[in-house]
């Protein structure tokens, strides 16, 4: 599984890079994490309001940070 992390490097992308791979790990996913800092490159996947989730090139949340069960059924 492919998680991508969009956003500029704000507290609030950190957050969800660290719950992200808290849920991964949660539930025993073979993943690989990629933060996606550059604007160009997050506009590109429909993400208008960071921080973003995209897992396997779908976006799964965008403008908040979901808790780490929110983040577990999502990658499910």
């Amino acid at each position: 599984m492919r998680i991508e992390i969009l956003g500029t490097g704000c507290a609030k992308c950190k957050l969800l890079a660290e719950r992200a791979e808290e849920a991964a790990r949660g539930i025993g996913a073979d993943y690989t994490l990629v933060k996606v800092t550059e604007y160009p490159d997050i506009v590109a996947r429909g993400v208008m309001t960071t921080p973003g989730l995209v897992v396997d090139g779908v976006v799964k949340s965008q403008g908040h940070v979901p808790t780490v069960a929110a983040i577990q059924e999502l990658l499910r």
